[in-house]
């Protein structure tokens, strides 16, 4: 169970983490955005969980929720945010690097910089840099990220219901819900 610390108050993981309460104590988490299709809320005294549930897939549409999320982030004034998907290597980070751009002015290569520093295992997926440059060009009216060789086709992947992602996710089935959803 691996916690990167990204700024004083903001906390990128796996889905593990957010199930340790102890843990989100003593890191003073009051917010919780859970990015995942099939890990539900916890249920803490004093936490908040906010669900975005977006799969780990190229087509996925992330960029969706980056405004949203990030404003919810920078809106957290009471304690600290952890940010989670499934094992914390694409969805959240992504999310992570959006609220940087927004809310601390940095440039995607500046959020990749910082996010990848705490979290050097980080590996998003291409839909999601491509959604993260847009958001660029949009924020700051430029990239600061080339694309080195073509990203893989942003089209919806042929997978059966029930095929696993990262051996932890089942693309296909509904959640249960306990908690406030996007």
């Amino acid at each position: 169970m691996s916690v990167s610390q990204i700024t004083p108050t903001l906390f990128l993981s796996g889905a593990d983490a957010a199930l340790n309460q102890a843990l989100v104590n003593r890191k003073g988490i009051t917010l919780i955005i859970n990015v995942t299709l099939s890990h539900s809320c916890p249920i803490y005294p004093g936490v908040e969980c906010v669900r975005v549930p977006v799969s780990d897939l190229p087509h996925a549409r992330l960029g969706d929720h980056f405004d949203r999320v990030a404003a919810r982030i920078h809106g957290n004034r009471c304690g600290g945010t952890l940010v989670h998907c499934a094992v914390g290597l694409s969805r959240s980070p992504a999310l992570v690097m959006a609220y940087l751009m927004k809310h601390k002015g940095r440039t995607l290569r500046q959020a990749h910089g910082q996010v990848q520093e705490s979290r050097p295992a980080i590996r998003l997926n291409a839909g999601f840099w491509e959604q993260l440059l847009d958001y660029e060009r949009r924020l700051y009216g430029k990239n600061t990220v080339k694309v080195a060789a073509p990203l893989e086709p942003i089209m919806p992947a042929k997978r059966p219901v029930g095929a696993l992602r990262y051996g932890c996710e089942r693309v296909g089935r509904a959640p249960i819900k306990y908690y406030s959803e996007w």
